[in-house]
């Protein structure tokens, strides 16, 4: 009777082995998925810098790099617009300082002014 006993315990090991395993193996495999997306994000970010630095002039790039200290979502939407431009080959040229202006005031979300009145 010892013999049946001794070999259920060792199949309960066996099970609780094995589903430590696959645990472990499920956990690899989401940081292997997890590097991979950090990866393409790496990759999407490399190429926006590269049509940046393609279609912005000097004047542009500083320009937008103070937006971006100030405002960083709104720098990263004129970014997107900018590189949604370039990829429908859209843009002619390159932006300037004087365009990257106009680009920004287009893209600024409206302000909205508040008249206080004191009585």
């Amino acid at each position: 009777m010892s013999g049946s006993q001794d070999d259920e315990r060792l199949e309960e090991l066996r099970r609780k082995k094995m589903q430590e395993l696959q645990e472990q193996a499920g956990q690899g495999g989401s940081a292997e998925q997890q590097q991979a997306e950090e990866a393409a994000q790496q990759r999407a970010e490399q190429q926006k810098q590269a049509l940046l630095k393609q279609y912005l002039t000097d004047e542009a790039r500083q320009r937008l790099n103070a937006v971006q200290m100030s405002k960083p979502d709104f720098a990263e939407q004129v970014e997107r617009q900018i590189v949604a431009l370039a990829q429908s080959g859209r843009i002619q040229g390159r932006i300037d300082d004087e365009k990257m202006k106009a680009l920004l005031k287009e893209l600024q979300p409206e302000s909205k002014s508040f008249n206080i009145r004191r009585r």
